[in-house]
This record gives C-alpha cells, sequence and structure tokens, in this order.
C-alpha cells in the first residue's frame, strides 16, 4: 500500500510525535479504523503527509504507536485502595479493559501488537513483583500471559457486541431451545464487569495456589508505571 511507503522526511519536525499519536487515536475512534490514513491523518494535523515520517517510518509504526497509547492510558490502580495483591490485579484488569472499550474501533490494533509487544519493560518489572510475592518463577509466565488473554479476550468480546448488547451475558439464548442456559443467565447476581471481575480472581487462585490472598500490593506501585514520558518527543511544533 501506498501508506507503508517510506518517504522522505522534513529537515525540522512540523509536529510532534504526540500529536501524531493523538490525532490518529482520535480518527479511529470517531471514523473507524478503515478510515485511517496518512492523507487523512495528515489532513486532521493540517501539515504535508512527508512531515509525518520525521518520527515514524510508515503507517504501521504509527497504528503500534496507537496500540501503545491505549495501553498507557489505562491507570494504575492506588495500591492503598485494595486490600491485597489479587485485588491490584483485578483492579489493573478492570482499568485495561475500560481502555480497550473506550477505543473499541481499535481493538484490532490491540491484537496486532500486543501490550507485551509494546511495553516489554512493564512485564520485566511485573515478573520481579510477582516473584517477591512467593509467585514460583516457573509461573510467572503463565500468569501474565493468562491475563493478558482474560483481559484482551473480554475486551474484544465486549467491543464487537457495541453498546447494545454490553454487559447482557447469552442474550441470545432461547428459552425454549436453551432452557437451562436461560434459568443459568436469569439465576447469576453479577454483572458483565462483575463476572469479569471473579474471573480474575479464580484464574490467579488457580494459577498461583502458593501465593495467601493477604499478599500485599506492589506498594512500591511507581515502579510499575507505565512509562508514559517514552511515548512523547520534545519536538518544535
Amino acid at each position: 500500500m501506498v501508506d507503508n511507503v517510506t518517504m522522505p522526511r522534513p529537515s525540522k519536525p512540523l509536529i510532534r510525535r504526540d500529536a501524531v499519536v493523538e490525532a490518529s487515536l482520535r480518527i479511529i475512534d470517531t471514523e473507524g479504523l478503515d478510515a485511517f490514513s496518512l492523507p487523512r491523518l495528515a489532513r486532521e494535523l493540517n501539515v504535508q503527509a512527508p512531515s509525518l515520517y520525521h518520527h515514524f517510518e510508515d503507517k504501521a509504526e504509527i497504528l503500534k504507536a496507537v496500540a501503545r497509547a491505549i495501553v498507557v492510558e489505562t491507570r494504575l490502580p492506588d495500591p492503598t485502595s485494595v486490600p491485597n495483591w489479587m485485588e491490584w490485579l483485578v483492579a489493573l484488569s478492570l482499568a485495561f479493559r475500560e481502555s480497550i472499550l473506550r477505543h473499541h474501533n481499535a481493538v484490532p490494533l490491540l491484537l496486532q501488537f500486543m501490550p507485551r509487544d509494546v511495553l516489554i519493560r512493564n512485564y520485566n518489572k511485573s515478573a520481579a513483583y510477582l516473584i517477591e510475592i512467593g509467585v514460583p518463577l516457573e509461573q510467572v509466565v503463565l500468569i501474565m500471559d493468562g491475563l493478558d488473554k482474560l483481559v484482551l479476550g473480554a475486551g474484544v468480546t465486549e467491543a464487537m457486541h457495541g453498546d447494545e448488547g454490553r454487559g447482557r451475558l447469552f442474550a441470545n439464548a432461547d428459552p425454549a431451545t436453551e432452557p437451562v442456559l436461560v434459568a443459568a443467565a436469569a439465576a447469576n447476581q453479577r454483572s458483565a464487569t462483575g463476572v469479569f471481575a471473579e474471573s480474575i480472581r479464580s484464574f490467579l487462585r488457580g494459577a498461583a495456589p502458593q501465593v495467601p490472598e493477604t499478599a500485599p500490593p506492589p506498594l512500591h506501585w511507581n515502579e510499575f508505571g507505565s512509562a508514559t514520558a517514552e511515548l512523547k518527543e520534545p519536538t518544535a511544533s
């Protein structure tokens, strides 16, 4: 595609890197992923397309930065607001799910550029924390990979159902043909968010039975924060 052809860069930056990412995400949020192109982005920023190449090699690199921005947008829970390590990870998973749902048009980007691919250093810090609270080394990857898949899977599923179907579990079950499922859905006392949170807890209990639920959250949590500053470069406007 023409969008991915590298073009000559201007000698001086005309726009900031973070402005490119913000404008890209704005287009995707409001118009959809298919509407995003480098000419469309250039019009949004009121520049010529070659100006985009001061910060990015091609369209794919811009989209990778957009995926990273969505992940970075996830707010880390305050460790003083939760009682233990498990509830901290549940709160973190809920926050990431909310970020996904805020930018549901960008869901395919999160599958193409997974969080571990754009913020690998954070995963190293998370691994260190899990070991610190007693997770055996051989279980660390299981937990981090499992949490990724649970959160992305839930976020993608809800995002693709749209606002109308979101939060209604097994809404398509017919009492005439699926009576047991309809009864189970009616008996369920949890919201979609509650089911998701309990799924995370159940996974963690099974994946890390050695760690007591009373183990503390990461009180030095700032060390585990997303390096938001890495998203931006000090450039001329």
